[in-house]
């Protein structure tokens, strides 16, 4: 019985002369990768289960969403993964790599016919070689891992014939985006689809890459391109083997549906913001103002997209005010541009070039937004919040390129000679001081509170409001966050009330000038900090912040938690209520006492 390209390979690897839509069958995986993101957890399902790896030669780390190593979680993932890949033997495309969906395709790790599952949700692109990719949970992965299969449902097949050619200037993406238009963000849903036409049969792979990677915002199951001359030698240079041969769909395989597209209307296209479906003719967003451009990401990465934006930017600044970000797909592939010299029309251009990776669609890593910050990315997906806080508008190279270059969205047509600016005004101000106290209020020189004693030197600001936080500004925020890597201290935000007292040993606040490390206990309302000393910055910080720090020995006096003390800042003296004994501390000076009353320094 004739068979679709998905069905052949399925039945292919499930042992299998013929499968059918519906069916449910175990399919051997060939290559089975867990990323930085879901790999830790992959590690902890097989170790909770008493699960071995079955074939180390056919698993694969890729670490492609946090390269940077930046965010101490991905950090932590990405260390715990490397120790389970050394006890082993599996290989890690570590965070020099880039993307693992491109790194298995330029690396021979899949093949036209071949299967792949990754914790990748567009682990699909595999598509654009002929080869079945798809994205799954830990538990699948961890699965595959261990057995060397998954089940899988045999998907219908739709058949894709796209007909004629797209307008002058317009890009894959472009016809991606309006393919996603078509069939909107479940049109495809649970089917598999196979792409036909001129078009298509001329398509490089890069090309390929950037509409397969649109499969899963249609719903699709995969979109599979037949593979032509350059893929096949592309995958042959790849894995060095000469006995692959293209996966083809037979004559005549039973499709559950046939859709012909006409591709002459296609010319620049845009996803707006919220919904990578709601796309429309780049006219009709035309001139919107923007704040930042994103050229990456697994749909447009490659050299191939990176040489499209580069020869718009060519001899041209971005226009004022205005962020490009350029990530590359693969490190491959960066290498490739730096000796190209696009790296030099970027830099020229005035943009970032970060490392290989995923880029914006990872949180914390190169591409994100913020509030109110608009943005054009070449992703695949512009849902709220998955490229940061601001609004994302989805395009292709060329256009990403032509609106950072004109400051609103545009293509490179329509590129005035003189850039859109940012009128004046207009933008938010802050409501007041963080913790800036009532006008007028006299602040008390005499404290009285409980004491939570850390006999400890050397308490740095890392151990009091850890790096990985220092992107937070709001002083509420804070305090959960105090002493959080400090060992023993981790609860303290639950445990300490309002009016509390610290008590500590030499050098408190050591390292970085980071207020955050004041303001944190500010947010706590403690009322003080007693120390034998004070880190320089830290001292200064916390004087300028209104919050009372105090240089005395009290800790080597053998307090205890809980003991009351009242703490006189002018005179220098602190009473232990235990036995009315006076200690003495440094007496604050004239300038500390004015910049406490008036609520810090900028009070």
């Amino acid at each position: 019985m004739p068979m679709t390209i998905i069905e052949k390979i399925l039945a292919t690897h499930s042992g299998r002369e013929r499968v059918v839509p519906g069916e449910i069958v175990d399919v051997e995986i060939d290559a089975r990768v867990a990323r930085d993101f879901g790999g830790a957890n992959v590690v902890q399902n097989l170790a909770a289960h008493g699960l071995p790896v079955a074939d180390p030669a056919k698993t694969f780390f890729t670490f492609d969403c946090n390269p940077t190593g930046s965010d101490q979680k991905y950090a932590a993932n990405q260390q715990s993964c490397r120790i389970f890949a050394r006890e082993n033997g599996i290989r890690v495309f570590d965070i020099d790599s880039g993307i693992g969906t491109h790194v298995a395709i330029d690396q021979g790790l899949a093949w036209p016919g071949s299967t792949f599952v990754s914790t990748d949700s567009h682990a699909n692109i595999l598509g654009a070689i002929g080869a079945f990719g798809q994205g799954m949970g830990d538990q699948d992965i961890a699965a595959a891992w261990s057995h060397g299969k998954v089940w899988f449902k045999v998907p219908s097949t739709v058949r894709l014939e796209l007909a004629g050619r797209p307008r002058p200037g317009a890009h894959p993406k472009d016809v991606g985006l309006a393919l996603l238009r078509h069939f909107g963000a479940n049109g495809l849903l649970g089917c598999a689809a196979e792409l036909y036409g001129d078009y298509v049969a001329d398509l490089d792979l890069a090309g390929r890459i950037t509409i397969a990677s649109l499969a899963t915002e249609m719903g699709a199951i995969i979109l599979l391109f037949p593979p032509n001359g350059n893929v096949m030698e592309h995958c042959l240079t790849a894995t060095g083997r000469q006995d692959l041969s293209p996966v083809m769909a037979d004559p005549h395989a039973d499709y559950a549906a046939l859709h012909v597209m006409d591709l002459h209307p296609v010319r620049p296209m845009v996803s707006r913001p919220g919904h990578p479906e709601d796309v429309v003719p780049l006219d009709e967003v035309r001139g919107r103002k923007i704040d930042s451009v994103f050229i990456g990401s697994c749909t447009n990465g490659r050299y191939e997209d990176l040489e499209e934006a580069a020869s718009v930017l060519r001899g041209r600044r971005v226009a004022p005010g205005v962020v490009l970000k350029v990530v590359p797909a693969t490190d491959a592939m960066w290498r490739r541009a730096m000796a190209a010299g696009l790296f030099d029309v970027f830099k020229s251009a005035g943009a970032l070039i970060s490392n290989a990776g995923c880029g914006g669609c990872a949180a914390g890593q190169v591409g994100q937004n913020g509030p109110g910050e608009v943005t054009v990315s070449t992703g695949n997906r512009n849902f709220a919040g998955k490229q940061g806080r601001g609004e994302v508008y989805l395009a292709s190279p060329s256009v990403a390129a032509a609106s950072a270059v004109a400051g609103f969205l545009t293509d490179p047509e329509h590129v005035p000679e003189t850039p859109a600016v940012f009128s004046r005004g207009g933008s938010a101000r802050p409501a007041g001081p963080r913790g800036a106290e009532a006008p007028g209020r006299k602040r008390p020189l005499v404290l009285k509170g409980r004491l939570w004693v850390i006999l400890k030197d050397n308490i740095d600001t890392d151990m009091i409001f850890h790096n990985r936080h220092l992107a937070i500004t709001k002083l509420e925020d804070m305090g959960p966050l105090a002493f959080g890597n400090l060992p023993g201290w981790e609860d303290f935000p639950q445990r300490a009330k309002p009016g509390d007292i610290i008590v500590t040993g030499k050098n408190f606040g050591a390292g970085s000038s980071r207020q955050q490390a004041v303001d944190c206990f500010k947010a706590l309302g403690i009322a003080a900090i007693v120390a034998k000393s004070f880190g320089a910055i830290y001292e200064r910080n916390a004087i300028n912040a209104a919050l009372p720090i105090v240089t005395s020995a009290l800790c080597d006096l053998g307090v205890e938690d809980g003991e009351e003390i009242t703490l006189d800042l002018v005179q220098g003296t602190i009473l232990r209520h235990r036995d009315n004994s006076v200690v003495p501390a440094a007496p604050w000076p004239d300038v500390q006492v004015a910049t406490y009353q008036r609520g810090g320094l900028l009070g």
